[in-house]
């Protein structure tokens, strides 16, 4: 829901017109009678007047919504196919884009609401002029032109590349904290440890096409409990998944094998636990904020942009997300019951699975500019220095093999890629 338009919007019209039909109420009941002081300050003008000024109201916010909205649409459609079109979600997301909509909107639909109770004298009828209703609406107007000065102004920033990399970190960061505890736990286990290929486990197929967005873990963990079977996922948040096809596997907890029947009460309380949809979403999926900084980085670095700076950028953010995970309970997890069983693996990804992801991406795209190589390899050097228990000794190995191969088979003149090589090749800084 955060990442669409029209809840709160709607949420404002609704409030629009609701205020349109109580505030001409109040002012019929109070009949001009009210403090003077206070009647000076509002609308003084007749009948006519206040058509022609909620008129014009209307009028103009619902050209300027709609021609405001347009030109953002259009600048931020540019801006995601020189960055990354994923980051389109961020301008969906954002609240001051829902609060400037709703606001535009709510005057549009209060003043065509009070219109409808503005009434001209005619023979015996003296007319009525909601001077409440106008003063409000004229008030509405007046704090709409202010916020379009103020959306105009946080949308230039908001589509600068520095804006746009700090939003997806932060996203990235907060899902990162949030799929993945402080430090390390018992239920934290190799994904080797249990796997739903073994003797005994059944699949338990998916029931729609898309991307799997969430899973209720806690629910899962009740649905294999009141089973008495062990769940061993095979995707998680992020993955695609096909209908029919199978993403997690099950046995039965006393090791015998599943009946047709249990399997599908399983299959059942399953998809009540798992949500899936055509757009990823940050929710639990782990890897989503990196991939997108990834995607501006070798964006960045395509023939058509040549935007090496960005890159440079786009990949110290995706150092900062790595180095952040150091000390965190990342890979693979079990879930127990009440009773310290295992009843659910989730196969998260672990350290080594991300640094592998960023670098085969990054081995691909980065190793041909001489700048984004540097920052490569000193993305290396830093994972390196936080490495406190060596986890990641040998992928780093690995990695400063791998990266003196592509630097060896890139078309960087000698003398840089020497000097790079002589980079990857120095001792890490002491503590």
């Amino acid at each position: 829901m955060r990442s669409q338009l029209w809840p709160v919007p709607l949420t404002a019209i609704v409030l629009a017109i609701a205020a349109g039909q109580f505030l001409p109420d109040l002012d019929r009941k109070l009949g001009g009678n009210g403090d003077s002081s206070v009647s000076a300050l509002l609308f003084g003008g007749g009948s006519e007047a206040a058509s022609n000024l909620l008129q014009t109201i209307a009028g103009a916010m619902i050209t300027v919504t709609a021609l405001t909205f347009s030109l953002t649409v259009v600048t931020l459609q540019l801006a995601s196919s020189q960055f990354s079109p994923r980051l389109l979600r961020t301008f969906t997301r954002d609240r001051i884009v829902h609060g400037t909509l709703a606001l535009f909107l709510a005057t549009f639909v209060f003043a065509l609401t009070v219109l409808r109770s503005v009434r001209n004298p005619s023979g015996a009828y003296e007319g009525f002029v909601p001077r409440i209703s106008t003063t409000v609406a004229f008030l509405l107007a007046v704090a709409s032109v202010l916020a379009l000065v103020g959306f105009l102004s946080h949308l230039a920033r908001q589509i600068r590349v520095e804006s746009m990399l700090q939003t997806v970190f932060d996203e990235a960061a907060a899902t990162l904290k949030r799929v993945f505890s402080d430090a390390e736990d018992p239920g934290q286990v190799r994904p080797s440890v249990q796997t739903g290929r073994g003797q005994g486990f059944r699949p338990i197929e998916s029931r729609s096409s898309g991307f799997l967005l969430t899973v209720d873990y806690a629910a899962v963990c009740a649905a294999a409990t009141a089973s008495g079977v062990f769940i061993v996922f095979e995707s998680v948040p992020g993955d695609s998944l096909v209908r029919g096809v199978p993403f997690a596997r099950a046995r039965h907890g006393a090791g015998g094998e599943l009946n047709n029947e249990a399997l599908a009460a399983l299959a059942d309380a399953m998809e009540e636990c798992v949500a899936t949809g055509f757009e990823r979403t940050s929710a639990q999926d782990a890897t989503l904020g990196l991939q997108q900084l990834l995607d501006i980085a070798a964006r960045a670095l395509s023939p058509g942009i040549n935007d090496a700076t960005t890159a440079v950028h786009a990949i110290g953010h995706v150092s900062a997300l790595l180095c952040g995970l150091m000390g965190r309970a990342t890979g693979a997890h079990l879930v127990c019951d009440e009773d310290g069983i295992a009843r659910v693996l989730v196969p998260r990804p672990g350290l080594e699975d991300m640094l592998d992801l960023t670098m085969r991406q990054l081995l691909r795209y980065a190793m041909d500019d001489p700048r984004a190589a540097e920052r490569s390899i000193k993305m290396l050097a830093e994972l390196a220095w936080v490495d406190h228990t060596g986890l990641l000794t040998s992928s780093l190995a690995a990695q400063g093999r791998a990266t003196a191969q592509a630097l060896q088979d890139s078309p960087i003149n000698g003398a840089e890629t020497g000097r790079l090589l002589a980079l990857l090749d120095a001792e890490p800084p002491t503590r």
